[in-house]
């Protein structure tokens, strides 16, 4: 028989954002259901899981890193050495001089960290079960939402799951990624920006090792992106730093024939080809694994908020990979609406809990900052790839500027701070 659960928080999306959510309110005692589509894996599943390569990757700023100290979870993802540090980022283009090189080469401090993505959720869902959140978190798991009613804003929302029991909460929370079901339910638009290119994903096994730098090239065609990955097994470990993963955006037609190669078994033109691309920075690729695809696409809900509801991670905004700030964005977002829920339910003495006034803080907070990044990462892809990116006057003023500002120590470290989220 269907049942109805009463919660003040309810979470549709278990992915990376809405875990790490779903932990900082239960470490701040307010009762919180999180529902997660994908089934419930034994610890056996996470470990075949976590026994395998993966090519994706997540470059987690110190902000990040810091927001997963707070929940327990980065402890976790160090004793697994499941991660790959870097204190370098190199920056450069294929037809021009100059190069962006953050970091000091003489004092190393930490800029980031790559880690795969099931490495961070492992974590995450060992620490739903301390004994310091547990009584407050619950996890629903291999379940969809298939109803979403509104209440009205002193009642909230009433969500139905494919079982058939309902919850009613409050506050509902979207954080179930780009397509987000709760944000159409609500009826939020989208802008949205097609760079009508693929990504290729994979890792490699390169000749030199990537001496914990990362690093990005930007071609005529796209970026090419060659990203630290952790050693794994102990051959890795015997010649550590030689894995890294690739985040090579082509044209849409360009990747399409490269991939269908790899489909028809030829993986070689694709390691060449990716050699060659990347200027063999890294002298020759010798392993190539993984590999995958998808879409450039960047998008922003038009607004964050309504009644009772708020968007975050993914559900509310997309960028290009360019970067690697995705996560961090949300990760970003995770610690802003925490800050405003947090403050207004302590100033009313423990009465008030998402009010629209207290969302719209969030939203005014988040939404220009996401807003500026997805379109200066736009703009950084139109100065380097496509028609506009070919004029030669513009091939000039990149290279004349990439040029002028790696020579101004003031704005490199200015740079290399708000990368890191702080």
């Amino acid at each position: 028989m269907a049942t109805v659960t009463a919660t003040n928080t309810l979470i549709i999306g278990g992915g990376i954002v809405g875990a790490t959510l779903a932990l900082k309110l239960a470490q701040q005692q307010q009762q919180v259901t999180l529902i997660d589509a994908r089934p419930k894996l034994s610890e056996a599943q996470w470990q075949d899981k976590l026994a395998q390569r993966d090519a994706r990757v997540f470059a987690l700023s110190i902000a990040s890193i810091e927001l997963l100290k707070q929940v327990g979870a980065w402890q976790l993802i160090s004793q697994s050495g499941r991660k790959a540090d870097y204190t370098q980022m190199q920056v450069w283009q294929q037809d021009g001089k100059g190069e962006l090189k953050f970091g000091d080469e003489e004092l190393p401090q930490l800029l980031g960290s790559m880690v795969e993505p099931f490495v961070i959720e492992h974590a995450l869902y060992q620490r739903m079960q301390h004994e310091s959140v547990a009584p407050y978190l619950t996890v629903i798991s291999g379940h969809k939402v298939t109803e979403l009613d509104w209440f009205g804003a002193q009642q909230g929302y009433q969500v139905r799951l494919d079982s058939g029991d309902t919850y009613r909460a409050k506050l509902l929370i979207g954080a179930d990624g780009r397509g987000s079901m709760v944000r159409q339910q609500a009826s939020i638009q989208l802008d949205t920006l097609d760079y009508k290119q693929i990504a290729i994903c994979c890792a490699i096994n390169t000749e030199q090792p990537h001496q914990a730098t990362a690093r990005q090239l930007m071609l005529p065609t796209g970026t090419l992106a060659l990203l630290p990955l952790a050693d794994i097994t102990d051959d890795d470990k015997a010649h550590p730093q030689h894995w890294q993963s690739v985040v090579w955006s082509l044209p849409s037609n360009r990747a399409l024939e490269l991939l269908d190669l790899v489909k028809e078994g030829d993986v070689e033109t694709l390691r060449y080809e990716l050699a060659a691309a990347s200027q063999y920075a890294l002298g020759d690729i010798k392993q190539i694994e993984s590999i995958a695809s998808f879409p450039l696409t960047a998008q922003q809900a038009k607004h964050y908020v309504k009644d009772n509801l708020v968007l975050i991670g993914d559900a509310a905004h997309g960028v290009h990979p360019l970067a690697g700030q995705g996560l961090n964005l949300g990760m970003l977002d995770v610690s802003a609406l925490v800050e405003v829920l947090m403050t207004d339910y302590q100033r009313s003495g423990g009465r008030s809990w998402g009010e629209l006034a207290t969302l719209r803080q969030y939203e005014r907070n988040r939404r220009p900052h996401n807003s500026v990044m997805m379109h200066s990462f736009s703009i950084m892809n139109g100065l380097f790839a496509g028609d506009f990116a070919a004029l030669r006057p513009v091939q000039q003023i990149r290279s004349e500027g990439m040029y002028r500002v790696g020579k101004i120590k003031p704005l490199m470290r200015f740079f290399t701070q708000k990368a890191s989220g702080l």
